[in-house]
């Protein structure tokens, strides 16, 4: 059955004004409330399930149906995973699991409590105002950072894998409670060795903040993700859009051609040096740029960037009130997360779509039994719970044991082995037994408790000692006085001979 048999709807009473969602078990995860959309996703909060109650928030992204048909968005979508789990750095959120089940691709990452720059930049123009000047530099700095650990990264044998990202924009570059900023979606990104090609003349990443060089048909470096991030300085710096056009056509005529202003001529105050550190990021020639990400990060730490401290203020006060919301959702999904967990509930959550109702406690014994034959390592299955190959085990013990007693009954030579052997065996088939009917009472108070209803005490096992010892046998019986021995056998029709019994 494999990790498919433990896939199922949870429905789990909420004590809390504000129902989550329908939830989903998928492998080691429970997926829970929608917190993102993309063109290609859906980002849930989630929860990772492991052994002895172990629980973990995560952020699943679940590629959309329509595209997981697609063999090239698949492979899309996979590629992000293996280039994302190659990057180690604090800028970069980190992809932990990628999970292929029931014609659906989940990618799991870690949850970060934050918000979008595109969010927070927006939240800020909307009142007329811009993301302050030292914040604005901390973020892209480490925004910087991430990008040259990706960039770096490398394969397990050494090999440097030449990741561009392609994709760096507002809504890839995430702000935490933290103060940290990271950079987070590879799924379009350009690397040396992935199994997704782009076909000839197709543009990936969102054209706004593309560089010139990718609407040539040129081999493009990391140098375009330094264009890219500091077409979203200059944004964040002056409030407004640099290029922004309804056709498709004009907005590539803008990029490639329009004179783009100093961010100063737009915006006052600015500290001296800035401009240039700008400009020169968003030079056409991409041979005039920063050669790595890192070295414009070092000339954005020299201007004067705040302390992450300040940071996690600024984005706590300017989008509080979201993430509050968020945290209380993600306290009830932990708490959710905790009761699904517990053994039983885990084998309730299995039993949910598939079993009879919980009032015959009989029927579900068919269905839980063949899911705990091969569990999934997700949902782990109680130390408790005995499996239908552990039941059989525990029939052939007690068969086991009737054969030694019958053998030492009618063998007497053999009484005094069969005392020593048979209790040891019925005593272990009297505790198989009775483990067996401990899973079996497990199982249906677990679908009762998912059904809602107040489970019925469940039944104790019956208390029945293992039977004695086998009383001593019976002395054998003396033999008849001999008589006529001589010779001490007869002969029958076949002429075969045959002991007379008196004479043994």
């Amino acid at each position: 059955m494999g990790t498919a048999a433990i896939s199922a709807l949870v429905t789990i009473p909420m004590t809390s004004s504000h129902a989550l969602q329908s939830q989903r078990v998928v492998g080691r995860y429970a997926i829970f409330d929608e917190i993102a959309a993309g063109g290609m996703a859906t980002v849930h909060l989630g929860r990772l399930i492991g052994s002895e109650g172990f629980t973990r928030t995560v952020a699943i992204k679940r590629l959309h149906a329509n595209y997981a048909k697609d063999p090239e968005f698949v492979a899309m979508f996979l590629d992000e995973a293996r280039l994302a789990a190659r990057i180690q750095h604090p800028n970069v959120v980190p992809t932990l699991d990628v999970v292929s089940l029931e014609g659906e691709l989940y990618l799991v990452m870690e949850y970060v409590q934050g918000e979008s720059f595109a969010r927070l930049h927006r939240q800020l123009v909307g009142k007329g105002q811009r993301v302050p000047l030292r914040i604005t530099l901390s973020i892209f700095e480490g925004v910087l950072h991430g990008l040259h650990a990706a960039h770096e990264a490398r394969s397990e044998r050494g090999e440097p894998l030449g990741i561009v990202h392609r994709d760096v924009s507002p809504q890839n570059i995430q702000v935490g409670t933290d103060g940290v900023a990271r950079v987070l979606d590879f799924g379009v990104a350009k690397a040396a060795w992935r199994q997704h090609t782009t076909k000839e003349g197709q543009l990936k990443g969102k054209l706004a903040y593309m560089a010139p060089e990718q609407f040539d048909i040129v081999p493009i470096d990391r140098r375009a993700d330094i264009y890219a991030a500091s077409v979203v300085l200059w944004e964040a710096l002056t409030g407004t859009r640099l290029f922004e056009a309804e056709s498709p056509m004009v907005l590539m005529s803008q990029i490639t051609s329009r004179p783009i202003a100093r961010p100063s001529a737009l915006v006052g105050g600015l500290p001296p040096g800035l401009d240039d550190i700008v400009m020169r990021g968003l030079s056409r020639n991409r041979e005039d740029r920063y050669p790595t990400a890192r070295e414009m990060a070092i000339a954005l730490e020299n201007v004067g960037a705040a302390s992450q401290r300040e940071v996690g203020e600024w984005v706590e006060l300017t989008v509080g009130e979201a993430l509050h919301k968020r945290a209380r959702k993600v306290a009830e999904v932990e708490g959710v997360s905790t009761i699904i967990a517990r053994p039983s509930v885990r084998m309730a959550v299995a039993v949910e779509t598939r079993a009879s109702p919980a009032s015959d406690p009989a029927a579900l014994t068919p269905t839980i039994q063949p899911m705990l034959a091969t569990p999934a390592p997700s949902v782990a299955t109680s130390r408790t719970a005995w499996r239908p190959s552990t039941i059989g085990a525990a029939l052939f013990v007690v068969g086991v044991a009737v054969f030694a007693l019958t053998m030492a009954l009618r063998a007497p030579h053999a009484s005094a082995r069969a005392e020593s052997v048979a209790p040891t065996m019925v005593t272990i088939a009297y505790a198989a037994a009775a483990d067996a009917a401990a899973f079996e009472s497990q199982a249906a108070v677990a679908a009762t408790n998912a059904a809602g209803a107040t489970p019925p005490p469940a039944p104790l096992p019956a208390k029945t000692s293992p039977p004695q010892s086998p009383a001593a046998p019976p002395k054998p019986r003396a033999a008849p006085p001999k008589s006529d021995c001589s010779p001490p056998y007869t002969v029958d029709a076949k002429g075969i001979r045959r002991p007379k019994v008196q004479c043994l």
